[in-house]
């Protein structure tokens, strides 16, 4: 089991987010229990990014939508850390 690991940051950007976009909260709420379950599940499209944003991965919430996440693996561990469509995020 994964634990997600929220931080000030990224509250402030899930909450604009939700706002912005509030026909998403249901989707992404499901987002988030799944890769809390399993990041691995295929509906995530969990992918590894690279150029600037190396190091980091990006789970999709539905086909507009991203989560650009920080996964600690020794820890079990996932750091969101932005949430928005394609063109914020990446």
């Amino acid at each position: 089991m994964w634990q997600l690991v929220f931080t000030e940051q990224y509250n402030r950007r899930a909450a604009r987010f939700l706002k912005r976009h509030p026909d998403a909260a249901g989707q992404y709420a499901k987002t988030l229990k799944l890769l809390e379950a399993n990041p691995h599940h295929p509906s995530l499209r969990l992918h590894a990014l690279k150029g600037r944003l190396s190091g980091l991965h990006g789970v999709s919430i539905n086909l507009s939508y991203r989560i650009t996440l920080e996964m600690v693996i020794t820890k079990s561990e996932i750091v969101p850390i932005n949430v928005g469509d394609h063109d914020e995020v990446y």
